[in-house]
């Protein structure tokens, strides 16, 4: 569902500073791990303020602690990475300014993001043009990575797109198949917030949760931004629906289901991954109470892989939600870490260094925090697991994980 991504700088060479070494640079003062380093600086794109930060913050501090670590452990000797954040707000444009930024600079060999499918559209083309690699930590929209066609005649559209996310084509029917066969639910409303992520999402539902027999009770859709719900909640209300399904993110979703229940339609509300932060329960308040989301992979908590990092997060006090998207951020940082590992030797980088980055992450192949890391031929994670949550006593709880394989 969501979409989010990363960057490569080099620090400015001062006065007396060392010639450039291509697509890097030489650091006088040294910089993490000592002087005379080469500096790779991670980029990430994502929005880190405004409409879905809390979970753009949560990519943005994956990546950091991804960087930090590879500083720690000396991984790629003789160079020191760094992160760089941009703020794309969740706006397609301010995306493809970022990107055009980011692809300017020599420096850059690598980008993680962006946190949206719609944001992402805007993104690819100019990272592929350039060859330069990106990986989304978050992006769940299948014509990414397969095409418009992606339904008939599945053809990869860029190169250097990549993610750690599985998609929506499995997302929208996991929830459809367990509506129907575990909720027991027959009558569902389908609303979406007209975007990318959004809109597919509610598309992939409805056609799934139809085909196992279930009815339609009414669609409908919302504007981002909107807050006063109490049209859309009449039309639930009096359609008989024994459940609401958004496809969209949480910062419209969590006052929906908070008017919806003040309405006296005591039906769960249940959405995709866009959903599944804790601002959601914190703006909805008990309305919350039995609500339900679907997320890629299994929870990051669960894994013991993923212990030293959530301690890590929690530890350092970042802002943002670390469950949703950080373990998925900090292996896309690692993949393109891996890479320049493989393409940078003893800090010196090939003046093809983007090119050779690309084909080493499309061959990327190792156990991360959220699972085992490698690609398809799509570009796509080979890690199709997916979770339900649910909200109980005030807290997101997994209440089933699994694959899923349409029409099964």
């Amino acid at each position: 569902m969501r979409q989010r991504s990363l960057t490569i700088v080099t620090s400015l060479l001062t006065a007396g500073a060392l010639t450039l070494t291509a697509c890097g640079s030489r650091d006088s003062k040294g910089s993490g791990s000592g002087s005379g380093e080469t500096t790779v600086v991670i980029g990430v794109d994502a929005p880190l303020t405004g409409q879905n930060s809390a979970t753009g913050l949560g990519i943005q501090y994956g990546v950091q602690i991804a960087v930090d670590d590879a500083n720690k452990n000396n991984t790629v000797p003789g160079v020191t990475f760094k992160v760089k954040a941009l703020d794309d707000k969740a706006v397609p444009a301010n995306g493809q300014q970022n990107a055009t930024s980011l692809v300017s600079d020599k420096n850059v060999l690598g980008v993680i993001g962006p946190l949206n499918s719609g944001v992402a559209t805007s993104m690819q083309q100019v990272f592929d043009t350039a060859g330069l690699v990106q990986i989304s930590p978050s992006n769940t929209a299948p014509e990414l990575t397969q095409g418009k066609n992606w339904q008939t005649s599945k053809k990869r559209p860029y190169k250097t797109y990549f993610r750690t996310a599985t998609t929506d084509a499995l997302q929208g029917g996991f929830a459809a198949d367990y509506t129907y066969k575990t909720l027991k639910k027959r009558k569902v409303y389908v609303v979406d917030d007209k975007q990318t992520y959004g809109a597919g999402l509610a598309r992939l539902f409805t056609a799934n949760f139809t085909a196992l027999g279930g009815k339609v009770a009414g669609t409908d859709h919302v504007n981002t931004g909107d807050k006063d719900f109490a049209t859309l909640v009449t039309k639930v209300k009096n359609s008989g629906a024994d459940l609401l399904y958004y496809g969209g993110q949480y910062d419209e979703s969590q006052i929906l289901t908070k008017q919806l229940k003040a309405a006296g339609a005591k039906i769960p509300l249940f959405g995709g991954d866009g959903m599944f932060s804790d601002t959601y329960i914190k703006t909805a308040g008990a309305s919350a109470e039995g609500d339900l989301v679907t997320s890629v992979g299994v929870p990051v908590t669960t894994l013991p892989a993923a212990k030293d990092f959530v301690a890590t997060y929690k530890d350092k006090k970042y802002p943002g939600d670390y469950g949703t998207y950080g373990g998925y951020a900090y292996d896309a940082a690692a993949a393109i870490i891996k890479a320049v590992q493989k393409v940078v030797k003893d800090g010196k980088i090939p003046s093809d260094a983007r090119e050779q980055i690309v084909d080493a992450v499309q061959n990327s192949d190792f156990d991360g925090v959220s699972g085992h890391i490698s690609f398809d031929q799509y570009g796509d994670t080979t890690n199709k697991q997916l979770t339900v949550y649910q909200v109980k006593s005030g807290k997101w709880e997994p209440v089933k994980s699994g694959t899923y394989t349409p029409n099964s």
